[in-house]
């Protein structure tokens, strides 16, 4: 039962670090537009950074565990950083946000860009969840065979 568990905390880490990635691009693709933000200037598209780690197992998984250096690794976000591209400039010299040439600093995210990420985020998501289901289906028959 410890390698089906294994399996499945693999899974559910995907799952939450997809999840993680995909609300950091819902923020890009909303403040697509936004010109001023708290910190001043234009909005900062977000990326997140992903690192794998061992699998974290306990005591009593690794006694069972057949082999333990199994090494069977989750993945975690480790921070959102903020992309350091230059901002785009258009000319709008009638806003009140132009600077002393007429020119308006907006985010520098490409819509195109954020929404392959998004399609990206949501196919990784869902191999993650027919992984899962696909340990819980082998756990259940494991248990069936021992009726």
């Amino acid at each position: 039962m410890a390698d089906f568990l294994s399996g499945m905390r693999v899974s559910a880490s995907g799952m939450a670090a997809q999840r993680t990635r995909m609300n950091t691009i819902s923020s890009n693709i909303a403040n697509i537009n936004t010109i001023q933000t708290p910190e001043g200037g234009p909005y900062r598209r977000k990326d997140v950074i992903f690192e794998a780690i061992p699998d974290a197992r306990s005591f009593g998984e690794i006694i069972m565990s057949s082999d333990p250096r199994s090494d069977v690794q989750r993945v975690q976000v480790t921070d959102v950083v903020s992309d350091q591209k230059a901002p785009l400039l258009k000319y709008e010299p009638n806003s009140p946000y132009a600077n002393e040439d007429g020119y308006v600093a907006y985010p520098n995210i490409n819509h195109m860009e954020e929404m392959a990420n998004m399609i990206m985020a949501t196919r990784l998501y869902e191999a993650n969840v027919s992984a899962m289901q696909a340990s819980k289906e082998m756990a259940n028959s494991a248990l069936e065979l021992g009726r």
